[in-house]
């Protein structure tokens, strides 16, 4: 007999096919804990935004334990939480919110996830001249961690170099008193000539993705010298990530920082430390499995 339950809740748009909630639910079972995690797709139940709150009123109401919070909720989602964790605040986005004595409490997870996914598959990333492909919120999270790693020079590439702007102040905030940051901002068009000296690149935009396939940038700007990290898990080695391996640049694929964040929320959730190891393991077997599944269909 489980010796505890939990119930939890992704909202998001899109988030039907998502690995969070089976990699949650396998962990659980195996720590002898009952989890139950369900998608609330806002893109199925024709719900914008701005609904969020009520979904979070309805699930405290409902006795769930927990949410996660994926696009395009994870800056909305602030004005309606009753107490805000200082890092997701000054990051303006919370991807946690636990649901504790009637109050919704926000976290983020996205930052942590980074962080340990990079010491786990590139602990000895040399984090001096860092090039960052995307300024949304899970760039906005990866460039904090990046700080937090002591990084020299941060190269932030956005087509919206606006968005990327309005990083500057919490980067900053972020950054050690001692810590000399250089930040600089820039098109993708000058995602090329940065890379040349770059000792590492981080990809925290969608190209890559099933639904957004490709390489965000340019194959002939990478060179051997250079890590690669990518966010994107699904497929499980992008194209970048492929291509980087085999100029023989050291990479860490996108489900490092998969595991990360739901470790991180495993663990807020329980209070109990997740077995990494085999959160790992557990999401490399579900993607294998959908992957499996994908070349049945396609030859159906």
């Amino acid at each position: 007999m489980a010796q505890r339950s939990y119930l939890l809740g992704l909202i998001g748009e899109g988030v039907r096919p998502s690995l969070t909630p089976p990699m949650h639910e396998q962990e659980g079972a195996a720590q002898n804990l009952g989890f139950v995690y369900r998608p609330i797709d806002l893109t199925q139940l024709h719900l914008p935004a701005s609904d969020v709150g009520r979904l979070l009123r309805n699930g405290m109401e409902l006795g769930f334990d927990a949410f996660n919070i994926t696009h395009p909720c994870k800056r909305t989602v602030l004005e309606y939480l009753d107490d805000v964790h200082p890092t997701a605040q000054r990051l303006g986005a919370c991807n946690t919110v636990l649901l504790r004595n009637g109050k919704l409490v926000g976290y983020n997870t996205d930052r942590s996830g980074f962080a340990s996914g990079l010491q786990f598959a590139l602990p000895n990333a040399d984090v001096q001249d860092i090039v960052l492909l995307g300024a949304g919120g899970a760039g906005a999270a990866v460039a904090d961690a990046l700080v937090g790693a002591g990084v020299s020079r941060l190269s932030i590439i956005d087509p919206e170099p606006q968005r990327a702007e309005e990083l500057i102040n919490q980067l900053h905030a972020a950054a050690d008193n001692e810590q000399h940051l250089e930040i600089r901002i820039g098109t993708p068009d000058e995602a090329a000539t940065w890379l040349a000296n770059a000792t590492g690149l981080v990809n925290a935009s969608p190209v890559g993705m099933f639904s957004h396939p490709g390489m965000p940038i340019p194959h002939t700007a990478l060179h051997a010298q250079l890590w690669v990290a990518d966010i994107v898990y699904r497929p499980a080695e992008t194209l970048l990530i492929q291509t980087a391996r085999a100029l023989g640049c050291a990479v860490m694929p996108g489900k490092a920082m998969a595991v990360g964040q739901a470790a991180d929320t495993f663990e807020l959730v329980t209070g109990l430390s997740p077995d990494r190891t085999r959160m790992r393991e557990h999401l490399d077997a579900l993607i294998d499995e959908e992957e499996l599944q994908g070349r049945f269909k396609d030859q159906a």
